[in-house]
């Protein structure tokens, strides 16, 4: 068994950008809430700016790149996925549903087993 491998950021420079990453995030957010008299679009474009600034940053360090070569190799795999047809779906979804209703019968009746066998068997209480 192979052993697992944690990586982490190595680099100056990769810490410094994931610093900038998150001081960039928390000023858009600061900047959102400090410019609530300045108005809504004003509001917005430095939360959306200081945002897109912050991922950009992102994307140019290591784990950026990393996450981004991650994201292109699930896609590739996402499309490998041979998806059911529309009939296949319909056919399992009536299977799942009639396994429902089977099973909520079945449930229904043991229910109703035990309570005549618990209440008018063994107690011999009577509903009225």
């Amino acid at each position: 068994m192979a052993a697992s491998q944690v990586e982490t950021v190595s680099s100056g420079a990769d810490k410094a950008k994931l610093f900038a990453v998150a001081a960039l995030v928390v000023a858009a957010v600061a900047g959102f809430y400090f410019l609530a008299k300045q108005g809504v679009y004003v509001q917005w474009g430095v939360l959306l700016v200081g945002l897109l600034a912050a991922a950009g940053v992102f994307l140019i360090s290591e784990p950026g790149r990393q996450f981004v070569a991650f994201a292109r190799d699930a896609w590739r795999e996402v499309k490998k996925v041979v998806w059911p047809t529309r009939k296949e779906t319909l056919q399992m979804t009536a299977y799942v549903f009639a396994f429902v209703v089977i099973m909520a019968l079945f449930l229904w009746f043991t229910d109703k087993t035990l309570e005549w066998v618990f209440y008018d068997l063994i107690l011999g209480w009577r509903k009225s």
